[in-house]
């Protein structure tokens, strides 16, 4: 029997910067990766789990890069490429290119109760039936069909709008276990291959809860209302194809495996030194044969690191040319302008310098204040008194002389 293969994959978030560095060419070269992936593994089907964009109004060079990526898995109509919209994506601007995409064979679903009308395209992939929140697909290399559940990100807002969910502790759990396990229930057997594919905050009952990345955090309300669990989706399925987490991991094997693929890229310095991932799926009519992850080789390298000296800094700097820097620098007084022109100068990666004071334990002292003493003394006492016990940086001095004017004592 021929088996299918689909590739997973999530979070692109083209578009995005690291502060003002723009990521737009490594994006474009990471999802070319992904593009040679699908090609040199032949896959019959693309999951993009959500997040496509950065930001509800991307740039016209985001929205090229999407849509030429999207067109080139598609394969001119013979593959289905499935995408949905996350958190971060405008749903309206998710399916402005319906009818366009249609004809490549790419489904773009929005809003969490979306219909994907049938159609074939000319290279075969045909939709054969559908429902709010389903579709079947017909693949040109498959004797058998792929089912998909798709549920794009869903806030309150959302479900009040589309589904008529009113907003309450258990509502999202409860709407979304029983929608998917009515269409479970109504279209799903072991004749095909049933996969789910959402952009949800996904854990186990109980279980640890998964960090978020620095900017997705504002999804999981206080009290985990938005927390999804692995209990909730159907037994009919045999892959949950998740978007929203940026680290790839199994969240867990029952009723399926439940997977975030990552990233294809670092995107905040929280993610440094993670590899990156699509998952690469191989199924039979009725069961998963199993799932791998391929590694992502292409875009620059996030790395953060402390240092207690200016030149040992320097040093590992020139050996880490080509990688994005945050740099943290230990010291006893305040970073020096010139130390930090330095370290500049050595990297054109350099996204944040973070200056950090030793920490000293000195007396407080801040209510005996010698009247005697001269003003650049009782600059410097309250100075320390006011920043831990340490003294001011020469060239902080050189300036308050220059404002006192007078001369070094």
């Amino acid at each position: 029997m021929t088996r299918m293969k689909i590739l997973h994959t999530a979070d692109w978030h083209i578009g995005k910067k690291l502060d003002n560095f723009s990521r737009l060419e490594e994006q474009r070269l990471v999802l070319e990766e992904i593009c040679e992936i699908a090609e040199r593994e032949t896959v019959d089907a693309i999951v993009v789990a959500g997040d496509l964009f950065d930001n509800f109004n991307p740039s016209s060079e985001a929205t090229e890069l999407l849509y030429s990526t999207l067109h080139r898995l598609s394969a001119n109509g013979t593959r289905a490429v499935i995408a949905i919209a996350g958190n971060h994506d405008s749903p309206e601007r998710i399916q402005v290119p319906d009818a366009l995409a249609k004809v490549c064979g790419i489904l773009f679903v929005g809003f969490p109760n979306t219909e994907v009308k049938p159609f074939c395209t000319q290279g075969q992939v045909e939709i054969v039936k559908t429902a709010p929140g389903f579709i079947e697909i017909k693949l040109p290399n498959a004797p058998f069909p792929l089912r998909v559940l798709h549920t794009p990100y869903a806030n309150e807002q959302r479900l009040k709008t589309f589904l008529g969910v009113e907003e309450s502790e258990e509502a999202l759990r409860i709407h979304l276990q029983q929608h998917w396990q009515q269409l479970a229930d109504e279209h799903l057997d072991n004749n095909g291959f049933n996969l789910l594919a959402t952009h949800l905050f996904v854990m186990q009952k109980g279980g640890e809860m998964p960090e978020e990345p620095d900017d997705e955090r504002p999804i999981l309300h206080i009290g985990g209302a938005q927390a999804i669990y692995t209990e909730n989706f159907p037994a009919q399925v045999h892959y949950i194809a998740l978007g929203h987490l940026h680290r790839f991991h199994q969240v867990d094997k029952v009723p399926a495996p439940a997977v975030y693929s990552s990233s294809p890229l670092a995107y905040s310095f929280s993610e440094a030194n993670q590899t990156k991932y699509v998952i690469l799926i191989e199924a039979e009519a009725g069961k998963l044969i199993g799932y791998k992850p391929i590694e992502l080789l292409k875009g620059k390298k996030l790395r953060r690191k402390s240092f207690h000296s200016i030149d040992e800094a320097i040093e590992w700097l020139g050996e880490h040319q080509e990688d994005l820097i945050e740099l943290t620098i230990v010291s006893d007084n305040y970073l020096e302008a010139s130390d930090k022109k330095r370290l500049i100068e050595a990297h054109a990666g350099i996204i944040q310098i973070i200056p950090q004071i030793k920490k000293s334990e000195v007396a407080d002292t801040s209510s005996e204040v010698d009247l005697s003493l001269s003003m650049e003394k009782l600059f410097q006492e309250y100075f320390k008194t006011k920043n831990k016990g340490q003294a001011p940086s020469e060239g902080l001095m050189e300036v308050f002389r220059e404002v006192l004017g007078s001369e070094a004592e």
